[in-house]
């Protein structure tokens, strides 16, 4: 017997050492862990053992023959756990597939189709009431489909219903490795590139094999997906991979589409929609090599590639590439990462960059490439503030601005209007005596949901009845303030009624290929009138809008968040992207109380790249990231005294450090969430190798102190959020 050292999914920076003949690194064990099983994956094989061998346990089983996952893999394990502060078994979890979290043996992944039965062929010939049902039995009389494919566009019931009936069923069928897919490429008819693509495809393509990376700043519409095309098709010919990520599921559809179209192989997708099985098949096939091309969201960035020869992180900017809860990591800092050990070309894409990234490429770490106009004939949308001091409004529309909607869907134009407020209205207030109903667990109002008849925390999601009375007077005098999406839509059906109004936010789209559906209807002009959120504003294509509305971001002037100026002005850039984006002029109109705040002057008359470019300036004035690194300490508890005592404990043991500027405990930017308080404590350096070790040298002690018992306390490099 040796002895292995475990790395198992338990909140501890550390491995543990067991019994066991000898085992490569990689492969999976089922091992004792107190009064639990626990399965853990081998990180290495040790001539001895710190702890007495006699106390050491044996293992249970070996789920494993051979390493799940390879050296590369592990390498990168114990980058993240260094890198993030974080415990190695939650690293290695995360890095596995979640079927192979439990104890079963890794075998040829099989996946789940359904087909139609000779019964339900037979119904399908009949007339039937039941239209989702008969709409299912046509899908499938095309052939098998996914499991994953069927539940995205029908619900539970309808599929349950048909097993029910017997005139579908479910088969599982092997994936069957596919080791020369690149024989079956057959690339489509493409575009010829205007002069700028044409640069950057020359300028990627000539990095072949070797660390390089790319940030393409290009406009809205400029043809950044064109160039990612382009520059994948040498990559798959050679027979190597490609990974590229995308920050929503919601893109992920046309994604695929548009990639399956010109390459006509199989693509891989990874994100949250697809189930255990189809996750795994995509990861076997990726590790073997058998697939050539994966599409997926932030945790694709993880996928094991037999030779990866490119990676492209589409709309790099975007924060839900940043994971806010376990380890904190940032999906485009692991693709660089990746990207280098692999030595292969890195592509980010942006209309507007992170400021990160736009540094590193002003002093060259990063080959800036820049696509300053829309392909074809379309041209930038032009923008423009409105001031709506004294202003007649309705539903939080001022007069122009409706107006302005009438001219564009007269002439036959789709209108977006984009308002970051699910929900009726923010806030339920009383006239008589001023009581705003609130959260008591987090101290925010409610926000109004009226089609729910119902009051509901964003924060906590606690919902509560809409009440008849004030809590506090007792007066029936209650009122709505504030507008939002809801409150938009009732609002638009009433004084557009020759037009369709649709609304979409997280509220709407919920369910099986809830937004796909909506943005094809979009498409082929069933709605007009276009209102909506940040989803809205990912990139999607549409090419019948011709006028955008923004309301209500005044708020975000005035953050106390260092990086809230950066995100407004890159939400509104990319949502005035929405506008003009094939042969209409388009427009885009910001309704606000401050016309003249320099920001939006700046925005409005110079655009998104002179804005970031000042932006760096003011950050590297202000010593602040990326001028400067940071790393958060965060801590939350029911009682705010036993957060700010441990966070003052970290403090004073990290003020021995004279190279640390520490700012805190401060209060979180959501200060309260679900009956517990957050604080932060924000370590600075001029360099992230001083935050490092620092916090790295004093960790086992911060460990150890009474006061981190007490609390719910993580670390976050590089936050890009104080919330």
């Amino acid at each position: 017997m040796s002895v292995i050292s475990v790395a198992l999914p338990v909140p501890m920076r550390r491995t543990f050492d067991y019994l066991a003949t000898e085992i490569s690194p990689g492969c999976r064990v089922a091992v004792e862990f107190g009064r639990r099983q626990l399965v853990g994956v081998v990180m290495a094989n040790k001539a001895a053992s710190d702890y007495p061998i006699e106390k050491l346990k044996p293992i249970h089983t070996q789920l494993d023959n051979k390493p799940v996952l390879t050296t590369t893999m592990l390498e990168l394990a114990k980058w993240l756990a260094d890198y993030q502060h974080h415990a190695i078994g939650d690293v290695v979890q995360t890095l596995l597939p979640a079927a192979l979290r439990k104890a079963n043996p890794l075998q040829q992944a099989t996946l789940d189709y359904y087909e139609l039965t000779e019964l339900g062929e037979t119904q399908l010939a009949e007339p039937m009431r039941a239209k989702q049902q008969q709409a299912l039995l046509s899908m499938l009389s095309n052939g098998q489909q996914l499991h994953s494919e069927v539940r995205q566009s029908f619900s539970a019931a309808v599929i349950r219903t048909c097993e029910a009936k017997s005139w579908i069923n479910t088969i599982s069928q092997p994936v069957k490795p596919d080791l020369k897919w690149w024989h079956k490429l057959a690339v489509a008819t493409k575009p010829t590139p205007n002069a700028e693509q044409a640069l950057a495809i020359a300028a990627i393509n000539a990095k072949d094999k070797q660390f390089a990376p790319f940030l393409i700043e290009g406009v809205t519409g400029s043809g950044k997906t064109e160039v990612y095309l382009q520059v994948i098709e040498p990559v798959l010919q050679q027979g190597r991979q490609v990974l590229v990520l995308v920050p929503e599921i919601g893109l992920t559809p046309q994604t695929v589409a548009r990639f399956e179209r010109r390459f006509g192989i199989a693509i891989g997708v990874l994100h949250s929609g697809l189930n255990d099985n189809e996750r795994l098949a995509v990861w076997q096939q990726a590790r073997e090599g058998s697939i050539g091309l994966v599409i997926g969201t932030r945790s694709a960035v993880f996928t094991p590639f037999a030779d990866l020869g490119m990676i492209i992180v589409d709309e790099e900017h975007d924060e839900s590439y940043k994971q806010q809860d376990g380890m904190r990591y940032h999906a485009r800092d692991v693709a660089v990462l990746r990207a280098q050990r692999c030595q292969c070309a890195l592509v980010l894409g942006s209309a507007t960059p992170s400021l990160e990234s736009l540094n590193n490429a002003l002093v060259h770490k990063y080959q800036l490439l820049q696509l300053h106009r829309r392909t074809g004939s379309a041209e930038l949308a032009s923008q423009n503030v409105l001031d709506m001091r004294g202003q007649q409004l309705q539903a939080g529309i001022a007069h122009p601005l409706l107006e302005k909607m009438h001219t564009h869907l007269s002439a036959g134009g789709q209108v977006m209007v984009f308002v970051n407020r699910r929900g009726y209205a923010p806030a339920l207030v009383c006239h008589q005596c001023g009581h705003v109903e609130q959260c008591q667990r987090c101290d925010i109002p409610y926000t109004v949901h009226k089609k729910l008849a119902k009051l509901q925390c964003h924060r906590c999601d606690d919902v509560q009845a809409i009440p008849t009375t004030c809590n506090q007077c007792g007066s029936r005098d209650l009122m709505s303030q504030g507008v939002g999406t809801e409150q938009l839509e009732q609002f638009f059906n009433q004084a557009f009624l020759k037009h369709s109004c649709v609304r979409i936010d997280s509220d709407s789209v919920r369910g099986k290929d809830k937004l796909a559906k909506l943005i094809d209807a979009i498409n082929q002009n069933q709605h007009q009138i276009l209102i909506g959120t940040q989803i809205l504003s990912k990139g999607h294509h549409f090419p019948l809008v011709s006028l955008v509305v923004v309301l209500d971001v005044d708020g975000a002037l005035f953050s106390p968040d260092l990086r809230a100026t950066e995100k407004l002005a890159q939400l509104l850039t990319q949502v005035s992207g929405r506008a003009g984006r094939e042969n209409r002029n388009g427009e885009m109109w910001l309704q606000t109380h401050y016309p003249d705040h320099p920001l939006l002057q700046d925005l409005i008359n110079n655009g998104y790249a002179h804005f970031a470019r000042q932006a760096l300036a003011e950050r590297r004035a202000a010593v602040a990231p990326p001028f400067a690194h940071q790393t958060v300490f965060r801590a939350e508890a029911n009682d705010i005294a036993l957060v700010e005592r441990f966070l003052s404990d970290v403090r004073d043991v990290l003020a021995r450090q004279s190279s640390l500027t520490l700012m805190g405990p401060v209060p979180a930017i959501m200060f309260k969430r679900a009956g517990r308080f957050r604080m932060l404590l924000i370590v600075q350096a001029a360099a992230r190798p001083l935050v490092h070790k620092s916090i790295a040298s004093q960790l086992s002690f911060i460990e150890s102190m009474p006061s981190a018992n007490k609390v719910r306390w993580a670390i976050d490099v590089a936050p890009t959020d104080l919330s």
